[in-house]
């Protein structure tokens, strides 16, 4: 069997294809954000819910019961 007839090229084509060829070189591949490192010492602000029989007992022993939260959290963290 024969070959069909080649359509000519036509300007249209000629721009599509460079149209790509442009577009793959100047896309840049999004990269992944750098993973943060906890700095020590910093805190971050974080809405939490915790039953409030667990705030309660954490609060009975006054002022200083946030830290207790974190260090309780730390241990349980493995740190």
């Amino acid at each position: 069997m024969s070959q069909p007839p080649r359509r000519p090229r036509t300007l249209n084509d000629a721009r599509t294809e460079a149209e790509a060829a442009f577009k793959k070189t100047t896309t840049k591949v999004p990269e992944a954000p750098p993973k943060q490192v906890a700095l020590p010492g910093v805190k971050e602000l974080v809405s939490l819910r915790i039953d409030q029989d667990v705030l309660e007992h954490f609060r009975e022993g006054g002022p200083g019961w946030q830290e207790r939260i974190n260090d309780a959290l730390r241990k349980a963290a493995g740190k």
